[in-house]
């Protein structure tokens, strides 16, 4: 019979059947059970995590991409489920989690739809930075809006001339009174033109990291304008454009910390940004290596299952056993943030640069195991793909993250 081609023929059933075998085989796969060493709490964030991402995610997450729809009353509902505000205050809004406890949820979240769930880890980190480094009337005025998701907040460092040499932005903020006014640009701003509010670097001193800030700007206000919504390769549920800012009159009361401190602001946010996407990748990674598992074992090649070939075996084992080593690595960086560790920059940067790198390959490998099948839309593992390939670009590229390693290593 011919295999079924209409828009939801196969209810996407591809999509959500990742995310339903990780609730429901974890006894088949031991070996990559993610809730491995996990506490009964963490279990359970889990576990709604999980549930979420079969249920409110997974079903949808062909359609968010194929008509590039930022699904904000989804990302509402998953609020409503504290996801919002995950390592936050509560007095806030927030729920007052750990960093370990962040990685486990985008994991479990990003099974059922990768491009949102960055979304989400962008927006976590940058109530966090609001609530970490604002005073008590900015944390009061802007963090629970952020954390219930009535409002979404976007990350603006990278600059069209400045991507990986952030500390050479040139976004300026001269001081007017009790105001600045700001000129300039940022580039590749996920949420750009759809959201609410923007945690923006400028330079309002002298060049290099020294001369940054941080302001806090919201929608609407005169001299903030936004350019074309970019056409990209996977992550299509999240809108990405250039933010403009024109003469753009921001209050005094609106920078996060002292003048100077913006640049240590954004990076100490991109620390646990690095784990959040590697945590993301790693909901990909395991999502194909259960398809991969399913596709091997239903589908018939020269008279036998394809997971009789023990080529393919050895492959889906190198799989596994990649998916087990970052999922370990990424959550020995995020104790380290959570602690406090000296360490902890570097053995975030290692967990981001082994992570992305170590999962798109364990999607690519997923997806070659499809054959065809693999290239189709019909097939979820394609998605995961293309949304997990530019993990390896942002929140610092992976070269960067090579670099930041190796000056680690050498400096003593």
């Amino acid at each position: 019979t011919e295999r079924p081609r209409t828009a939801m023929a196969m209810a996407w059933r591809a999509a959500p059947r990742a995310a339903r075998l990780l609730l429901g085989r974890r006894g088949i796969a031991s070996c990559i059970d993610p809730s491995v060493g996990l506490t009964e709490d963490q279990k359970e964030f889990q576990k709604v995590a999980l549930d979420f991402a079969a249920k409110e995610m997974a079903p949808y997450m062909a359609e968010w991409d194929e008509k590039e729809i930022f699904p904000v009353e989804t990302m509402q509902k998953a609020a409503q489920l504290g996801f919002g505000g995950i390592y936050v205050k509560p007095d806030v809004g927030g729920s007052g989690l750990s960093r370990l406890d962040t990685s486990i949820i985008f994991e479990a979240l990003s099974t059922g739809c990768t491009s949102t769930t960055a979304y989400m880890s962008i927006h976590n980190m940058c109530v966090w930075m609001i609530d970490t480094f604002g005073n008590e009337e900015q944390r009061r005025r802007f963090c629970p809006s952020l954390c219930s998701m009535e409002k979404f907040a976007s990350y603006c460092l990278t600059e069209p001339g400045s991507g990986s040499d952030a500390a050479s932005l040139l976004t300026s903020a001269q001081r007017k009174g009790d105001t600045y006014v700001l000129n300039g640009s940022k580039a590749f701003i996920s949420g750009g033109g759809d959201t609410d509010v923007y945690v923006v670097m400028c330079r309002t001193g002298g060049p290099g990291p020294k001369g940054i800030s941080c302001l806090v700007l919201e929608k609407g206000m005169p001299g903030l304008s936004f350019g074309k919504k970019e056409k990209k390769v996977g992550w299509n549920s999240q809108p990405t454009r250039a933010v403009i800012f024109e003469d753009c009159v921001v209050p005094v009361g609106n920078r996060l910390g002292a003048e100077g401190q913006g640049f240590s602001i954004a990076m100490q946010g991109l620390n646990g940004g690095r784990i959040n996407i590697a945590s993301c990748s790693l909901g990909a990674a395991h999502a194909s290596v259960l398809l991969a598992q399913e596709h091997l074992t239903v589908r018939k090649q020269f008279g036998e299952p394809l997971a009789n070939n023990q080529y393919l075996q050895f492959r889906l084992a190198e799989m596994a056993t990649r998916l087990v080593a970052a999922r370990l690595m990424v959550r020995n960086a995020a104790r380290a943030l959570q602690d406090g560790r000296e360490d902890a920059a570097v053995l975030c940067s290692m967990a981001k640069l082994f992570a992305t790198d170590e999962c798109f390959g364990i999607c690519n490998q997923a997806l070659q195991m499809h054959g065809g099948y693999g290239y189709l839309k019909d097939y979820a593992v394609q998605q995961f793909v293309r949304d997990i390939r530019v993990h390896q670009i942002l929140e610092g590229t992976n070269e960067v993250m090579r670099m930041i390693v190796a000056r680690n290593l050498l400096q003593g």
